[in-house]
């Protein structure tokens, strides 16, 4: 399994980790579902109150799904099977607070993690990238992920430009994707010190404010999302391109 948990009864905080440090913690379709069994479980764990979900290691928070996974696809264009569309604690009905603590890069599929976090913490090295454009993909999920999170034109910006361009920890930070900034290496820290925070305070009270807090902008999220397939399976080059292209401008980063 490369998805552990550690739990602090002490504080009520959970520690969700992505432990694929040689891989760049890219996701196993095991670990898409490993992590939706998670975050279902703390649904019912009243000694979690509060969660932080971080990648192992300073290379990477995580770079998506692994290109080595095998995703059979229906053959109409009106749906599209995506392996990483439960893996955040949101698609699994869960409203408990959840912090993401980022250290490395950050890319792809990554956002579906970090759109469905209550807000992220990142190291001065973190970098957040969208390589799907670059090959011959079309970024949907990840983008409205992320436009929830960040001003238009930076969003935008970030998914048009592909492997091209990277956005930094400091960047991040002054567009708002990040609430707080630490040295490398002290996202974790910071996180788990905040998540304790929360933590802390009578967990209806939290859950409530959760609620309400996405409660703002569900509407226009759940109709982004449900376009999200059909844009997808519309866009997409077919695979043999994109590994294609992928072998011929990848520096070894994974995707969604």
């Amino acid at each position: 399994m490369s998805i552990t948990v550690a739990r602090d009864k002490e504080t009520g905080v959970a520690v969700v980790t992505l432990d694929r440090p040689g891989k760049h913690n890219a996701l196993t379709l095991d670990m898409a579902r490993d992590l939706a069994a998670v975050w279902r479980e703390f649904r019912y764990d009243d000694e979690v109150r509060a969660a932080v979900v971080t990648g192992a290691g300073e290379r990477a928070f995580c770079t998506g799904i692994d290109r080595a996974a095998e995703v059979p696809q229906p053959s109409s264009p009106y749906t599209i099977d995506d392996p990483l569309i439960a893996v955040g604690p949101k698609a699994n009905d869960l409203w408990k607070p959840v912090v993401a603590a980022v250290e490395g890069m950050a890319c792809g599929g990554a956002f579906y993690l970090l759109g469905e976090a209550e807000f992220l913490v990142a190291g001065e090295g973190a970098t957040f990238f969208d390589p799907h454009t670059t090959y011959g993909m079309v970024s949907a999920f990840e983008t409205v992920h992320m436009a929830q999170r960040m001003p238009f034109g930076e969003v935008a910006r970030m998914a048009l430009t592909g492997t091209a361009e990277r956005i930094s920890a400091r960047r991040a930070y002054e567009t708002g994707l990040v609430s707080e900034l630490t040295a490398t290496g002290g996202a974790l820290e910071a996180a788990r010190r905040v998540a304790a925070v929360i933590a802390s305070h009578p967990t209806e009270a939290v859950q409530g404010t959760v609620r309400a807090l996405w409660s703002v902008k569900e509407a226009a999220r759940a109709q982004a999302l449900a376009h999200a397939p059909h844009l997808v399976a519309l866009g997409n080059l077919p695979a043999e391109r994109q590994a294609e292209l992928f072998t011929r401008r990848s520096g070894g980063h994974h995707l969604r």
